[in-house]
């Protein structure tokens, strides 16, 4: 019996420790992914706005959830080109990927990671 009480034991201390190691772990990538949600928040706002001459290049739509088509999610995202040739991949809603086309070129305004807004040249004829 002593054997098979020391054995209980020890596993009870190995468990143990490992759904503490597992737990560590899981503390630590949520506050990693809040410090640096927190790191982007504050480096946005410290940034100035900018307006600059750009290209709606591409849109993009990244479904997930739901089954059979029912209770999915959609993100949008747009994708411009400045006048220097950097790209630049935002978050958008659904009513601006519907309002505007790949190819417009207009002002895009941006504070740092964060869209503020496209106005989109207007057709003079």
């Amino acid at each position: 019996m002593g054997f098979e009480n020391s054995f209980n034991e020890f596993l009870f201390s190995v468990v143990s420790f490992l759904m503490f190691i597992i737990f560590a772990i899981i503390v630590m990538v949520f506050v990693t992914s809040f410090v640096k949600g927190l790191g982007l928040y504050f480096r946005n706002n410290s940034t100035p706005e900018e307006t600059i001459p750009a290209r709606l290049v591409a849109k993009r739509i990244h479904t997930w959830g739901g089954y059979n088509g029912m209770n999915s999610r959609a993100s949008y995202y747009a994708i411009f080109e400045t006048e220097k040739g950097e790209r630049m991949k935002f978050p958008v809603s659904s009513n601006f990927s519907g309002m505007y086309a790949e190819g417009d070129t207009g002002m895009l305004t941006h504070k740092g990671t964060r869209f503020i807004g496209f106005e989109r040249e207007r057709f003079h004829g």
